[in-house]
Parts: C-alpha cells; sequence; structure tokens
C-alpha cells in the first residue's frame, strides 16, 4: 500500500476517495526507563529506549491507519498527518489520511 504525506501520488491517478482513516496507539512510560533517560539527556546521550519506543508506536499508528484503508477498499493513503501527545506521562501517536484508490500501472 502506498502512505504518502502528499495530497497525490505522482504519475498515479486517484480513482475514487474512501474516506478518513486514523491509527492511534498509546505507550506507557516505565518509570525506570524514565529515570535512565532523564540521566543520558543530561549528559548529552540519546535515549534508545525512548527512540525504540516512539518507532514501534509510529509503526503501530501507520500500521492500523493501512488496515482501516484497506476495509474501506482503498489501496494507497494520501494527505497522511502524523501527530504525537503526552497525555498522562503516556505517549499516543496518531495517524491520519484519506484512503483512495489509485490506478495500479502510472501512464
Amino acid at each position: 500500500m502506498i502512505v504518502t504525506t502528499t495530497p497525490g501520488i505522482e504519475g498515479r491517478r486517484i480513482t475514487a476517495y474512501h474516506g478518513v482513516v486514523t491509527g492511534e496507539t498509546i505507550i506507557g512510560a516505565n518509570i525506570f526507563r524514565d529515570i535512565f533517560a532523564g540521566i543520558r539527556d543530561i549528559v548529552g546521550g540519546r535515549s534508545g529506549a525512548y527512540e525504540n519506543a516512539l518507532a514501534s508506536a509510529r509503526e503501530t499508528a501507520l500500521s492500523e491507519m493501512q488496515d482501516r484503508a484497506r476495509q474501506l477498499g482503498g489501496n494507497a493513503v494520501v494527505g497522511v498527518d502524523l501527530d504525537y501527545e503526552v497525555i498522562n506521562n503516556m505517549l499516543m501517536v496518531s495517524a491520519s489520511g484519506t484512503s483512495v484508490t489509485v490506478e495500479q500501472e502510472p501512464k
């Protein structure tokens, strides 16, 4: 499935619009990981634990959004937007876009 932040796909014609689709995931922050990440940030290091958790949450939200696009009959999602929010020490990642059908072969 093609997933893009642009409103269209170069070389492909959108033949049908199926509606807005979303995917969300919320991950909790482990207290010990929080403390360790804070210490590493102070000394200028990167927090691998947070980076991995963020990447996993993003992939889950995008995958859920694509599943919903398929359920509506789409073979691509255009206009994708990713949002990140912190809610009570938990990280929420949401992905949204428009499920569309595009021509299979570029003309």
